[in-house]
């Protein structure tokens, strides 16, 4: 069964948070069996507003298992310190019940 991780995020420097976050961030994620569905700036919020002007990113992964040690993992450790000292985020699981 896939899982998801969705993250909303208010980003604090782009042009750091994409070199020294999101690219080494999306070199382990493939390594770890995940891919990016969707990833950007300026969401738009339907209702609610708390994310609105944001950017989110969807990964898709194989499955829980592989999503968890993908964000437990020591490589990636060391990246969330780097996000966290960027920008403020808020990440979720969902996963797909079919």
């Amino acid at each position: 069964m896939s899982a998801y991780i969705v993250v909303f995020v208010k980003i604090h420097d782009r042009e750091r948070f994409i070199n020294e976050y999101g690219i080494p961030t999306a070199k382990l994620v493939e390594q770890f069996g995940g891919e990016y569905l969707a990833r950007g700036p300026g969401v738009e919020t339907l209702e609610g507003g708390l994310f609105d002007g944001d950017s989110a990113v969807i990964s898709r992964w194989p499955d829980k298992d592989a999503l968890k040690a993908f964000w437990y993992s020591d490589a990636y450790a060391k990246l969330k310190a780097v996000r966290q000292s960027l920008a403020d985020a808020h990440v979720m699981i969902v996963e797909d019940p079919s």
